[in-house]
């Protein structure tokens, strides 16, 4: 499926990584149902593969023995009806990240990364909320957790606000008195702190000041508009929006 792509540097192999990561958080987030349907119970053994395109598969296992890469987790189609579906999803998310770990380091020890370079790829790795933190809303309550009281007072202001194109904060403000200017400043970068810390609720990666975000209005998370397919133009026309996840109407059951 990938035969001849061979990340061989530390940045490599953490974007290649990064890729595949989010390949499986859209799979398990923003395209569960699709992939929920997939992954059928009456079908042979099928595994879920991130790729470093972003995209995502659920397919057969290699054939070949020993296979080009790590595999991933066999039979999670098996599981599907046999549990909630919360539930199942965390195992699919946890036995992603265990599979994320082991593609990583097998380029590191193929390619022969030393200690410290396999230090280095493993705090790039540890710096991302895991994939099982980002399905089951941990990293989003692990955020809140660290907010503290005067972000707080400006998170109500941004929840009100729902959307936006973020940008420098007092680009275009009106120039203030010396001790004025400096309350402002510290409180500007109180909130370019808080932005940088806040999680996409579909990918988990990090808030960027170049990007359109949208926040639901019943979980209060932040997603990156891509990652929910709303455009900015599409948003003025939103008075509520709603997640995939909380707007998903329930599946059908047997």
């Amino acid at each position: 499926m990938e035969a001849g792509y061979n990340p061989r540097t530390v940045e490599e192999v953490f974007r290649d990584f990064k890729g595949r990561r989010t390949g499986l958080i859209k799979a398990l987030t923003t395209d569960v149902e699709e992939f929920y349907q997939q992954c059928d119970p009456e079908k042979e053994n099928l595994c879920l593969y991130g790729f470093p395109s972003e995209h995502w598969e659920v397919n057969l296992p290699a054939e070949e023995v020993p296979p080009e890469l790590p595999e991933p987790a066999l039979g999670i189609n098996f599981a599907r009806d046999g549990m909630q579906e919360k539930d199942w999803l965390s195992l699919v998310a946890v036995h992603s990240d265990s599979w994320l770990l082991a593609v990583a380091f097998y380029f590191g020890s193929r390619f022969g990364f030393d200690r410290a370079d396999r230090k280095r790829l493993f705090n790039m790795i540890n710096d991302l909320p895991t994939v099982f933190e980002v399905v089951t809303g941990a990293a989003s309550k692990q955020q809140k957790e660290k907010s503290t009281v005067s972000n707080h007072s400006t998170n109500k202001s941004k929840s009100s606000t729902k959307s936006r194109v973020s940008e420098n904060p007092g680009k275009f403000s009106k120039p203030q008195p010396k001790d004025e200017e400096d309350g402002l400043d510290e409180e500007e970068d109180d909130e370019e702190e808080e932005h940088e810390n806040t999680l996409c609720g579909a990918c988990g990666d990090n808030y960027a000041s170049d990007e359109f975000w949208i926040c639901c209005d019943l979980c209060e998370k932040w997603f990156h508009g891509k990652c929910v397919k709303i455009t900015p133009a599409r948003a003025e026309h939103i008075k509520h929006y709603k997640c995939p996840s909380c707007s998903g109407n329930k599946r059908a059951r047997p």
